[in-house]
């Protein structure tokens, strides 16, 4: 089964090709600002999605909202790896525990 991890090793080998044959190297060689600016537009689509009650959009628009977070990690240097374990971290405790702890509502 493909996985994010999967996804993260692509958009990692895509990084270091041309610009001129890669959306990804695209995405990277404009820098983390466009990378993050693509990302908040994939998160908007994503939620007019989820809102409208189209499954198949909803899919399609969060394939493209995971794809542009993986580019953001990529273009700032984070692991995904990184994130895993942050989430790991996370569950030790429930969910309203650990809001608490960070002070969100």
């Amino acid at each position: 089964m493909f996985s994010l991890d999967d996804l993260a090793k692509i958009i990692a080998a895509r990084a270091s090709a041309g610009a001129a044959d890669s959306y990804t190297a695209q995405l990277l060689a404009a820098g983390p600002e466009k990378c993050a600016k693509k990302l908040g537009e994939e998160a908007v689509e994503t939620v007019l999605a989820a809102t409208g009650g189209d499954k198949q959009a909803l899919v399609a628009e969060s394939a493209d909202l995971l794809y542009h977070l993986l580019v953001l990690l990529e273009a700032r240097g984070v692991k995904l790896a990184e994130v895993y374990a942050e989430l790991e971290r996370r569950t030790a405790r429930s969910g309203l525990e650990e809001k608490a702890a960070r002070g969100r509502k």
